[in-house]
């Protein structure tokens, strides 16, 4: 025996309970889905069986149906020719067959009555089957997701992140100190460029000198 022993234990059972007391959830769920699934072919085969007895009870019913009416146009006629005796058999006939008819469409009804709950039984089970694929969806990404929850915290916790940001930081300063040893041998030198940026530098205030002597002398001359 599975873990539902019958259909009504499926449709009435709390898949929320069942997992919440699984061990493995994500196994329970799949063996609820298998299950389900077994269980909902056994009872497509049941509906399709019980569909086939109501048509071929139904079949009988029309059958015995006609033979009532065949046994009373015998009646009639045996009547019309003088032999009630004939008529009286012919009328016993028509009545057993309205009695088996009778007992035929009495269970016609409850045959009717089993097929409409299987068909209920059928929609029920396909709405819980769904229910349990869409769980088992989100077992299986709330898993994968736990999962790699876990794996960073155990690498954050081994410290394995710290060592490595401590690696960064000690290349770091490392090369701090090579740009600086390079500073320090630039520092006092002057290049190419510096040489003639003085040159051009000297020779602006070179004339500036000048045209502020000139000035000078020029107010000198106004005055005398």
């Amino acid at each position: 025996m599975g873990i539902f022993s019958r259909f009504t234990d499926i449709v009435n059972s709390n898949i929320n309970a069942l997992l919440d007391k699984a061990e493995d959830p994500q196994k329970m769920v799949r063996l609820i889905i298998q299950e389900m699934e077994d269980t909902l072919v056994e009872v497509r085969s049941t509906s399709a069986k019980t569909l086939a007895a109501k048509k071929e009870i139904s079949h009988q019913i029309t059958k015995i149906r006609a033979e009532a009416e065949d046994w009373y146009a015998k009646a009639e006629l045996a009547i019309s020719k003088g032999r009630d005796d004939l008529a009286k058999a012919a009328l016993k006939e028509k009545k057993k067959c309205e009695e088996q008819a009778e007992a035929l469409e009495k269970e016609l009804a409850i045959v009717e009555e089993q097929l409409s709950k299987l068909q209920s039984e059928i929609g029920q089970l396909q709405d819980k089957l769904a229910d349990a694929k869409n769980r088992q969806k989100a077992i299986l990404l709330r898993q994968k997701t736990v999962s790699t929850r876990l794996e960073v915290k155990r690498t954050l916790d081994t410290g394995k992140v710290d060592a490595a940001m401590g690696r960064f930081e000690q290349y770091e300063r490392k090369i701090d100190d090579l740009e600086a040893q390079v500073e320090s041998y630039d520092l006092g030198k002057k290049t190419l460029a510096d040489e003639f940026a003085e040159l051009e530098s000297d020779g602006a205030v070179e004339d500036e000198l000048a045209a502020l002597k000139q000035k000078v002398q020029a107010k000198q001359t106004e005055k005398e």
